[in-house]
C-alpha cells in the first residue's frame, strides 16, 4: 500500500507541478524597428487587443541610439505600424507602462548623455489607445525612478516599487490613482539588497504583489530572491513585505513578468546584470538571454525552473496580456547582445490538474496554523513526502494543522478522493 501512495503521489506532483507548465512559442510579425529596453503593455480598444511599445535602445547600443519612438501592434490583424513619439524632450529607457481604465501611463526610465552620465525620470506620459494620441502628462512621480517593478492592483492603481534612483537603489513604494492623478506613499521596503533593486519585475495576484531579481549591492550583481508584498484591501498603501518562501537559485535580471490564477511567471531576462549596452556590470564581457520560464505557484509555494525555451531573449521591460492564456513579448536582446525586433506569443493555459479539487477546499495560511475548510464532511489523513501518516483526522468538515508541530516543508492531505498539498 505504501509503494502505491508513493507512486500515486508521485505522478500527482509530476502532473500538477510541470505538466501545465509546457509553453507554445509562435513567432509572429516583425516590429518595424529594433528595439530594446523599450515599455511594453496591452490595451483593449472596443475589444480589439493591441500591444505597445515605448522608447528603447537601437541596434547601436549606445547613449545616442536611445530613442522615443512608439509602436502599436494589432493582434488581429497581425501587423506593426507606428505611433506618436513620447512626449519627452529627452529620450529614454527603462520606462513601465501600464493599461488602466482605457488609458496607457508610461512611468520613469532615464536619460543617457555622451559622458555617459544617467538621470532618472519623474514623467508620467499618458496615451489613449482609442484617440491614437498621447494626452497632458499626469502629475510627475515624487521619486524620478527607473528600472522599477511596475503592477496594476485591480484596474485601478499602479505600484511603482524599488527600483534606480541617479544615485542609487532605493526602497520606496509609490502608488499612482490614475482617476485621482494623485500619488500616494505605500509601506517602504527593507533598505537592504534582499528588497530593493534595479531590473526586477514583477505581477500583483490578488492582494498580493510578487516581484523576482534585478541588481543590487554594490557590484551590481542579480540576485535571486522572490520578494511578497501583502496588501490591504482597505488600504492599498498598506503592505506587509517578505521573502517569498523557497525562492530559486536562479538569479534574474530584466525579464518579462505577468500572471494568471495561482501562477506567476518570468520570461527570459539573464542570470547577470549588465548596462545598457549588454555589458556586464561586474566584468566588461557580454551578457547572454537565458531560454528559461521561471513560475511561482502561490498556492504550493514552489518554483518550477523550465528552462528548455526555444528561445532567449532579455532586456525586457513588460509583456503585454492578451488573454487567461496568451501573451506576447517584443524586441529585447537576443544572443550575442543584438538588439532584436522579434515578436513572439506565447501560450499556456497554466491551470493545474488539480484545480477542481482546490476550488472545492479553502485553505486559511495562519501564523500559527493552517485552517483546511474541507466543504464537506471526510476522513482525512496527513502524510509526509516519505508517505509516513502523521494525524488522522477521523471524519470532519474543517481541520487545523499546528506549525508548530511540523518541520517547515511540504507534506500531504490524503482525502478520500484525492492528495492535496499543502505548506507548513
Amino acid at each position: 500500500m505504501l509503494k502505491y501512495f508513493k507512486l500515486f503521489f508521485f505522478l500527482i506532483i509530476s502532473q500538477s507541478v510541470f505538466c501545465q507548465y509546457t509553453w507554445q512559442w509562435t513567432e509572429l510579425a516583425s516590429m518595424p524597428f529594433n528595439t530594446s529596453n523599450n515599455a511594453v503593455c496591452e490595451a483593449d480598444v472596443n475589444g480589439s487587443k493591441l500591444v505597445y511599445s515605448f522608447g528603447g535602445i537601437d541596434d547601436s547600443k549606445i547613449y545616442s541610439g536611445i530613442h522615443n519612438r512608439s509602436f502599436k501592434y494589432d493582434v488581429n490583424a497581425n501587423t506593426w505600424s507606428e505611433i506618436d513619439l513620447l512626449p519627452d524632450p529627452e529620450p529614454k529607457i527603462a520606462a513601465g507602462a501600464s493599461f488602466v481604465k482605457g488609458k496607457i501611463y508610461i512611468i520613469g526610465g532615464y536619460h543617457v548623455y555622451a559622458n555617459n552620465s544617467e538621470v532618472s525620470s519623474s514623467k508620467v506620459h499618458v496615451y489613449n489607445p482609442s484617440t491614437d494620441l498621447f494626452e497632458a502628462d499626469a502629475t510627475d512621480i515624487p521619486l524620478a525612478i527607473d528600472d522599477h517593478v511596475q503592477c496594476v492592483y485591480k484596474d485601478s492603481l499602479i505600484f511603482v516599487v524599488t527600483g534606480w534612483s541617479n544615485n542609487g537603489n532605493k526602497p520606496n513604494v509609490q502608488i499612482f490613482n490614475p482617476e485621482l492623478n494623485a500619488w500616494s506613499t505605500g509601506t517602504s521596503l527593507i533598505n537592504d539588497f534582499y528588497y530593493t533593486a534595479f531590473g526586477a519585475s514583477g505581477y500583483i495576484l490578488g492582494d498580493t504583489l510578487y516581484y523576482h531579481g534585478g541588481a543590487a549591492g554594490s557590484s551590481f550583481a542579480a540576485r535571486s530572491y522572490l520578494r511578497k508584498g501583502y496588501i490591504n484591501p482597505n488600504d492599498p498603501t498598506d503592505i506587509t513585505w517578505s521573502l517569498g518562501d523557497n525562492s530559486p537559485g536562479d538569479a534574474g535580471y530584466r525579464a518579462a513578468c505577468s500572471g494568471v490564477g495561482n501562477t506567476v511567471f518570468w520570461v527570459g531576462g539573464s542570470a547577470t546584470s549588465y548596462n545598457f549596452d549588454g555589458i556586464a556590470y561586474s566584468n566588461g564581457v557580454g551578457v547572454e538571454p537565458e531560454t528559461r520560464i521561471l513560475h511561482y505557484n502561490n498556492w504550493s509555494h514552489s518554483f518550477v525552473d523550465e528552462t528548455n525555451e526555444p528561445y532567449g531573449v532579455m532586456d525586457l521591460r513588460g509583456i503585454a496580456k492578451i488573454s487567461e492564456d496568451k501573451w506576447i513579448i517584443c524586441g529585447g536582446m537576443d544572443s550575442s547582445q543584438v538588439v532584436g525586433n522579434r515578436t513572439f506569443l506565447l501560450e499556456n493555459s497554466l491551470v493545474e490538474i488539480g484545480e477542481k479539487a482546490k476550488q472545492e477546499l479553502r485553505i486559511f495560511q495562519f501564523e500559527e496554523s493552517v485552517v483546511i475548510d474541507l466543504s464537506k464532511k471526510q476522513k482525512v489523513k496527513l502524510f509526509d513526502l516519505q508517505g509516513k501518516c502523521l494525524e488522522d483526522f477521523k471524519e470532519t468538515e474543517k481541520i487545523e494543522i499546528k506549525r508548530s508541530k511540523y518541520k517547515r516543508g511540504v507534506y500531504l492531505l490524503h482525502l478520500e478522493d484525492r492528495i492535496v498539498r499543502i505548506l507548513l
